[in-house]
């Protein structure tokens, strides 16, 4: 409606002048309501021409959406493993810091791990003090056996010599006897020196090695009794949190609640434009907004982001093939918008539904020295109906309270 009467400032009034102060006709005289489209035909289809190229332009050059939102994200509070809930720390609806539990499951298995984790290492212990005491004992069986050892040693050099200075006074079968008898002292001390090292490899390596494995599962039993703690991964709210003492929670299948992070929500603006506009929309593109939330509010924003690919075109590997025919309705250009101004959209509640205006601007091209004339005066045309289009959001801004709830049928 706006487009009609600006083109026809230019089309239908400057005929009618025309025929009123050229012609001599009058409104209601020569010019009546069956009269209308032959006197002032050519304003009309002028009129209606140009409005319907204008129309073109501003929506072509500077496109409009109302399938804008602000998006924000949430967060599943989920489990890494099965179990009943035990305590619940959070409300239906409560702020929550970053490491704060926010409900425990049922810990006694994992408890019980722990306990008999302990009671291991305080086995091990004990056996190490046990080791300890038998390389002592071991020390005093290696003296006893190298006294024995030394007692035969002197017995059989005795026997020899008085054998040896006087051949037949010592039979010979006592000193095969002492050499026997020296022979088994000599392995009582290799059976007591081997007990000793046996006795420190488990005091130096097995025993240790044991008390390692003991503290490892005395670790692992603690993550695992960590686990039932469920923390929150981030500062943020829970909302809608119904979990209560009781109920089982599975991280496959029954998530516990959602937690929405701080400040989730008041970054950017995602918006979804017609397909047409994919060569219009670019990075660095002015836009305006105005939201449901915030009523009465244009706020300045700026485009960040254009994505690449269209969302309804994606699909999934399978065992069908994949008809075009399937994509029911077109989809839109995502493009992702910021406040130019800190603070921007403070006040608007995210998830918040917005109509987004974007602005395109010509001036690098109309300074350049390389554009003509021409082309000029039809990019500064093309920047100029931009108003037009502000001046629309203005009024959509201005009515949306009254067409949300007066007229709405609510």
């Amino acid at each position: 409606m706006l487009e009609l009467l600006l083109c026809s400032l230019v089309t239908i009034v400057p005929d009618y002048l025309y025929r009123r102060y050229r012609q001599g006709k009058r409104l209601g005289k020569e010019i009546t309501f069956y009269s209308v489209w032959f006197e002032l035909r050519w304003g009309i289809v002028t009129c209606l021409m140009l409005t319907v190229g204008l129309i073109t332009v501003i929506f072509y050059f500077h496109p409009s959406t109302s399938t804008a939102t602000l998006f924000f994200r949430t967060v599943p509070i989920v489990p890494e493993t099965v179990g009943r809930v035990s305590e619940v720390h959070a409300g239906f609806s409560a702020p929550v810091k970053k490491g704060e539990v926010i409900f425990k499951l049922d810990s006694s298995r994992q408890e019980a791990a722990m306990e008999t984790a302990r009671r291991r290492i305080a086995e091990v212990d004990a056996a190490l003090l046990a080791a300890q005491a038998d390389i002592l004992k071991a020390d005093a069986q290696i003296q006893e056996a190298k006294s024995a050892y030394q007692q035969a040693s002197d017995e059989l050099d005795v026997k020899r010599e008085l054998q040896k200075r006087n051949p037949g006074i010592v039979p010979q079968r006592d000193i095969e006897k002492l050499e026997v008898l020296l022979a088994g002292r000599q392995s009582a001390v290799d059976a007591a020196t081997a007990s000793k090292q046996s006795a420190m490899t488990n005091v130096s390596a097995l025993l240790p090695a044991q008390k390692a494995s003991a503290e490892a599962a005395l670790a692992e039993a603690q993550v695992e009794l960590n686990k039932t703690y469920i923390r929150a991964g981030v500062a943020g709210r829970v909302e809608q949190f119904t979990l209560r003492v009781g109920d089982i929670v599975n991280p496959m299948m029954r998530p516990a609640g959602i937690l929405i992070p701080e400040g989730a929500g008041q970054r950017a603006l995602s918006a979804g434009f017609g397909q047409i506009e994919a060569q219009v929309m670019k990075v660095g593109m002015v836009a305006e907004a105005t939201c449901i939330s915030k009523p009465w509010t244009i706020i300045p924003m700026v485009v960040t982001g254009v994505q690449d690919y269209i969302a309804a075109g994606q699909f999934r590997g399978g065992e069908q093939l994949v008809d075009a025919q399937q994509v029911r309705a077109p989809g839109t250009i995502t493009t992702f918008l910021e406040p130019i101004y800190q603070g921007g959209l403070d006040g608007v509640t995210p998830g918040s539904s917005c109509i987004v205006n974007a602005y395109t601007s010509n001036h690098d091209r109309i300074v350049s020295n390389e554009t003509g004339a021409f082309k000029r005066f039809t990019l500064h045309a093309v920047d100029a109906v931009g108003l037009v289009h502000a001046m629309l959001l203005r009024i959509q801004a201005l009515l949306l309270p009254v067409k949300t709830l007066v007229l709405s049928g609510h």
